[in-house]
């Protein structure tokens, strides 16, 4: 095959080669295209590389066909072929990956990690070690051909240099053609990865300014496919977080606006409430009611837990005492009414309700209320300067359906006497030693400041409360309302 003129073995390469490209784009149609993009590179690979042997294959054997070559000569050229077609292969991997690439980014399309890792590493050693291979066996090859050729020179001088000038030559020109295939693979897989890269941290640099539109494309199964795939999953995890946290702030405007906006002014009373959660929302709840005949009916309540579903809970609370409220009879046929429908919504989730609900008339001078598990309120006699607590029975709401509730009273009072109804989130804070703030320094701070206005008893209770607290997180929610009565 040695002595084959040059044009007649080129026309015999380029008629496998024509054949090849002619069924090469249905082909990649149906083997290449069809397949999932991640996994489309490798198809290419794989594809090439045979299309590529196939056309030497073709050529060798129209040699063998068209003029009588022994099968064995042909070697040399699928040889060739072999090492030609592996590099074309992975150029063409590399495009397609490239192409995918792109395409995912221009749809800004995602998809899971790779389950399976194909490592950088050990694609670069592979194909380091292919292009070592294919060199050596090149190199050995034609070495020991042209040394068997040598041999025939003869003892000129001038022959010898020349056959030896001529096989440098020739060892140069392939090494020269292996060396700008492996560069072209270097400068090819370079493009992927600049592209990866750019993207990988053009997406990070738009999450550090607050831009969670877009993902990074998942284009490859090596480690930049791992790391985009996690970077999409922590993009939808802050994404989730904002819209969570969104919709907390919803809801705590519009839990604060389930809230009195401010006390309503009567004549003989003087108010002051306030209501402070341990997150974005709670289960505290406390509320003023007009009554008939000029009274006032003051609520504070406290929902087992606190949080979204506690303030979801308080929220259809409040419906059911606004409701019944409108057809009010007394304290507890109001708390018996409402715990009706608390239980019934209660049932499944185990959550029951504390309240303490007060009636004041201020033009008879009477107290009334019911106690439906919830801490007594007090009252503070400036005159005498001591406390009374507004105790009684009642079940929390929300326990048993039909449980019954008892009205509480009590008559006159002392123009100056100030009245403290308030959750357990305020005697149940603890410091850092995990000392309870308990009641009695709730009735010293109220004693303390007994002669200054409703509003500002509340703040003093509440400063002493955070005061105590320091540095200790918050660990329920807090709701004092204050009645200083004339």
């Amino acid at each position: 095959m040695a002595e084959l003129p040059p044009v007649s073995l080129g026309v015999h390469i380029l008629a496998g080669y024509a054949a090849a490209l002619a069924l090469r784009r249905p082909l990649e149609t149906r083997m290449v295209l069809t397949a999932d993009d991640v996994r489309q590179p490798k198809r290419q690979f794989v594809f090439d590389f045979l299309l590529g042997m196939a056309a030497g294959l073709l050529a060798a054997a129209l040699n063998i066909a068209v003029h009588g070559f022994p099968p064995a000569s042909t070697l040399g050229l699928i040889y060739g072929v072999l090492i030609y077609s592996f590099f074309i292969a992975l150029d063409m991997s590399l495009a397609r990956e490239r192409t995918i690439i792109l395409d995912a980014l221009a749809r800004n399309a995602t998809r899971p990690p790779p389950r399976r890792l194909y490592s950088m590493t050990r694609r670069f050693t592979l194909v380091a070690v292919a292009t070592a291979l294919c060199v050596s066996v090149v190199n050995l090859s034609v070495i020991a051909r042209d040394m068997s050729w040598l041999t025939t020179v003869g003892s000129d001088p001038a022959a010898t240099r020349e056959a030896i000038l001529s096989v440098t030559w020739e060892v140069l020109f392939i090494m020269a053609v292996l060396l700008g295939l492996a560069v072209n693979l270097i400068v090819s897989y370079s493009r992927n990865l600049k592209l990866l890269f750019e993207n990988e941290t053009g997406v990070l640099e738009r999450v550090a300014n607050g831009d969670l539109t877009r993902l990074v494309p998942v284009a490859t199964r090596d480690e930049f496919g791992l790391i985009a795939g996690h970077t999409n999953t922590m993009i939808e995890g802050l994404r989730h977080r904002i819209e969570l946290l969104t919709a907390l702030q919803l809801a705590e405007e519009v839990q604060r606006t389930l809230l009195p906006a401010a006390p309503p002014r009567m004549a003989g009373l003087e108010l002051s409430g306030t209501s402070l959660y341990c997150n974005e929302t709670g289960g505290d709840y406390y509320d003023y009611v007009l009554l008939p005949g000029g009274r006032l009916g003051i609520v504070v309540a406290d929902v087992s837990g606190h949080g979204i579903d506690a303030a979801l809970f308080m929220a259809s609370a409040r419906a059911f005492l606004r409701s019944e409220a409108e057809r009010y009879e007394g304290p507890a046929r109001l708390a018996r009414d409402v715990n009706r429908y608390v239980a019934y919504d209660s049932g499944p989730t185990g959550r029951f309700i504390s309240m303490f609900f007060l009636e004041i008339d201020p033009a008879a001078k009477t107290l009334r209320w019911v106690r439906a598990g919830h801490e007594p309120a007090v009252v503070y006699n400036a005159a005498s300067a001591s406390f009374h607590a507004l105790g009684g029975d009642g079940i929390a709401m929300g326990i048993l359906e039909h449980a019954e509730y008892r009205d509480y009273r009590r008559g006159g009072w002392e123009p100056g006497s100030v009245v403290v109804i308030g959750t357990d989130g305020i005697t149940e804070t603890r410091d850092a030693a995990g000392e309870f703030f308990g009641a009695e320094r709730v009735r010293r701070v109220v004693a303390a400041n007994a002669s200054r206005p409703a509003g500002a008893i509340q703040a003093a209770v509440i400063e002493a409360v955070r005061d105590f607290r320091g540095q200790a997180p918050q660990e329920d929610d807090v709701t004092l309302v204050v009645v200083k009565l004339a």
